[in-house]
């Protein structure tokens, strides 16, 4: 039996150039899948009324450490050298596979709550064999579209994060792909999040791209992040060791050479900027201009809600306001006019759906309301104060509204929250995430307290 859901009377901003916008249209839905985006649609459906909404793609989250929702706001003025030291060697250590699937499931909640509809889990928390199930379980139960990144162990900086001779375990990987990702098509697929070089010997490096490849795995990877991580020419390397790709996003890309985004361009790889996160803990400008410039579509994404927000309107502002400021302040010293290509509220808007499905690996199934594609679908409310009246309709949703606006979220075209409520059990995730919050605290104080003095 056809399942029938159809969006009526919004303003529909559908990030496809061939549809464009509609300032009063129709979004019908059948079986998980957007059918039809017209200015008016008669069909036999569940009607959700949109008037006095924007309608647009679900946003796209592409590199969040999902399983630090448990230790939210534990480290707000944090410099990256900081979060290696307060996060990496204090806290990634003492987590549990309960600890990590209550981070999955309220973090995730979290995301659909912003609107964001999809996410890559960069999960570098594979303490045992039991830690990746819990993810994965926590991700599954909240029904977000996500690729799984599985990521290395994180039980002693010294030991993954200089120099390391500690690969990622292949078994584990085979096992944790067989077992939970038979398929490609499904809501969770899988991704492999590596350290690279600078962070691991060249034979890690070498043996873990091998493996992402032989299990036809995408790769993502941080790179050229600031003083700890900048200075090794990442990119560079890679190239030298034969391993650029187009299966490959490269995370933050704040310090790379000329030469190395032109390595990156050609290779077919992609980029995913943090703008929060590279602004307040010192990785370096972000680099959503730069990317544009080499012909690549950069996404935006999260990190670490250890420090920053974990919604993507954030984002948004962080990329656009810090690439104007730095462009208007370099013309300003050099008295030249602004340049045309000066970011624009639309292109951010682009960014953060269509490039992140794009960066995601996920842009046949998502980013636009594209008949044929996944309903990943956002409703943002904008009869609201900090909305109303709307003059342009993609400024108010990049510009204007905050995740008090979000007042649908549809995935996979499951209603995940309506009116404003998520329909799921959050009392329990925020039970959940909360005891957590208190063993690992309570697991820091004890090993505080061991340590000698």
């Amino acid at each position: 039996m056809t399942t029938r859901t159809l969006l009526r009377s919004g303003h529909v901003i559908s990030m496809d150039p061939d549809i464009g916008d509609l300032p009063q249209g129709d979004v019908l839905v059948e079986d998980g899948r957007i059918t039809a985006v017209e200015p008016e649609i008669s069909a036999d459906a569940e009607v959700l009324d949109m008037s006095g909404h924007i309608v647009i793609p679900g946003f796209v989250d592409t590199h969040r450490h999902t399983w630090e929702a448990p230790i939210r706001g534990v480290a707000p003025d944090a410099t990256l050298d900081d979060y290696f030291v307060d996060i990496l060697d204090t806290f990634a250590p003492l987590y549990t596979p309960q600890d990590v699937y209550a981070g999955n499931l309220a973090g995730a909640l979290e995301c659909l709550n912003a609107g964001i509809t999809t996410l890559v889990d960069w999960s570098h928390i594979n303490n045992t064999p039991e830690h990746p199930d819990a993810a994965i379980q926590g991700l599954a139960e909240s029904g977000i579209r996500a690729q799984y990144a599985y990521g290395s162990a994180n039980t002693s900086l010294a030991e993954y994060w200089f120099e390391s001779r500690i690969a990622i375990p292949a078994d584990d990987v085979r096992r944790i792909r067989s077992t939970h990702f038979a398929s490609d098509d499904g809501l969770l697929t899988m991704g492999l999040a590596t350290r690279g070089p600078g962070f691991c010997v060249d034979e890690v490096v070498a043996a873990e791209w091998a493996m992402a490849r032989e299990l036809g795995l995408p790769i993502t990877v941080h790179v050229a992040m600031g003083r700890l991580a900048g200075r090794f020419g990442m990119v560079k390397q890679l190239h030298d060791l034969g391993l650029l790709g187009p299966d490959t996003t490269y995370v933050h890309s704040c310090h790379l050479s000329g030469e190395e985004w032109r390595m990156v361009a050609d290779s077919g790889g992609t980029v995913s900027v943090a703008p929060q996160v590279e602004l307040q803990m010192g990785h370096g400008w972000p680099p959503v201009m730069q990317a544009i410039e080499y012909g690549l579509r950069p996404a935006l994404s999260i990190d670490v809600v250890t420090t920053v927000p974990g919604d993507m309107f954030t984002q948004i502002r962080a990329a656009f306001g810090a690439e104007r400021a730095r462009v208007n302040a370099d013309c300003w010293q050099s008295n030249m006019p602004v340049p045309s290509t000066m970011l624009t509220a639309r292109q951010m808007l682009e960014i953060a759906t269509l490039n992140g499905a794009h960066v995601a690996g996920l842009e046949d199934r998502t980013g636009s309301l594209t008949p044929g594609k996944r309903a990943d679908i956002v409703a943002v409310d904008a009869t609201a104060p900090n909305v109303a009246p709307v003059h342009d309709a993609v400024a108010a949703v990049t510009l204007c509204a905050d995740v008090s606006n979000v007042d649908t979220v549809l995935v996979d075209g499951v209603i995940h929250k309506r009116d404003g409520r998520l329909l799921g059990d959050t009392a329990r995730a925020l039970r959940l995430v909360g005891e957590a919050r208190d063993r690992l605290l309570a697991a820091k104080e004890a090993k505080g307290a061991k340590a000698p003095a």
